[in-house]
């Protein structure tokens, strides 16, 4: 496998990764593996970016769509899932593609996950219920005293985040801090990380275009046949939570739409606060040419085959 290479494709939502994997795909005549955590579900289509049906066939991808909300799907079961499939594909090719902008799960490919002990899953029903009854916010105090190092790193808008800390927290009896930033596995492939970035109006501006589209092309009946499962952690993402308030009576279409925008600005402003901290990957303007991106990468193929 000292041969082998996976591309990593990341960057921010709505700056063109599909796009691109597929260019590289194509060009190195190979397939993609996707690592967005939310294109797993097939319920999840529209709000999700799932890439169309012409760009599915310009490619063949893994991991789109091949799992229900009803299913329990961790960042685990995707490690083992994609590892598994990457040293099946090498077999065929040199090279594969990966791309998402799920920073998580892509690091859990390309350097592995923390190792974390095992806890009752009805720890996690209970924050769960936490969480539709009392708050985020009540769960936010709740981490602060159980591990307040963790606290002061993590996203604490994000629930997920907040829930698996705080059960790893509850089930061990240990902070969820002294499980991370262990020595990760060493992969058997190489790993080569092409990153797109443009300036911030930018982003932005392709991403209020992105969400109208989503209206436009049906998120609105897409998100209620979803409400009665509104519950599940896969759901806990932006685009479904705005317009379940809608659905509910809370909020306007228009307020919910434009909190969409907003909390997707939120979003793609980690997305490359995670990225960033990688400091091999190579980045290029979103709008950069095809044959530039080919020709770093062609470049650090030829090197690593000379290492």
């Amino acid at each position: 496998m000292k041969n082998k290479t996976l591309i990593s494709v990341t960057g921010p939502t709505a700056i063109g990764k599909t796009k691109l994997a597929i260019a590289l795909a194509n060009h190195y005549n190979t397939e993609i593996i996707s690592a967005d955590s939310r294109q797993f579900f097939k319920e999840m289509s529209i709000g999700t970016a799932v890439p169309t049906t012409s760009e599915l066939t310009q490619a063949k991808h893994h991991f789109i769509q091949h799992k229900s909300i009803l299913e329990t799907y961790t960042v685990g079961d995707f490690e083992r899932d994609a590892l598994q499939l990457t040293e099946a594909l090498f077999k065929t090719y040199d090279v594969v593609v990966m791309v998402g902008g799920s920073g998580l799960y892509v690091n859990a490919v390309t350097e592995g996950l923390n190792e974390f002990p095992s806890v009752s899953p009805n720890i996690r029903l209970k924050l769960n219920s936490d969480l539709e009854n009392k708050g985020l916010h009540h769960l936010q105090e709740t981490l602060n005293e159980l591990d307040p190092e963790y606290f002061s790193k993590v996203d604490i808008h994000n629930p997920q985040r907040v829930i698996r800390a705080l059960e790893i927290c509850i089930g061990s009896g240990q902070p969820y801090s002294s499980f991370i930033n262990k020595p990760k596995k060493k992969r058997n492939f190489n790993v080569i990380t092409v990153g797109l970035k443009a300036d911030r109006e930018i982003i932005y501006n392709r991403i209020n275009e992105r969400v109208d589209l989503m209206i436009k092309e049906g998120l609105l009946p897409e998100a209620e046949a979803l409400v009665p499962y509104k519950s599940y952690n896969a759901l806990q993402t932006v685009g479904y939570k705005e317009l379940f308030k809608y659905f509910e009576g809370e909020w306007t279409l228009n307020f919910a739409i434009d909190e969409i925008k907003k909390n997707t600005r939120r979003f793609a402003k980690r997305q490359l606060t995670w990225f960033l901290k990688n400091n091999n990957t190579h980045w290029f303007n979103y709008d950069e040419k095809l044959e530039t991106i080919f020709h770093k990468i062609d470049d650090e193929l030829a090197n690593l085959t000379h290492e």
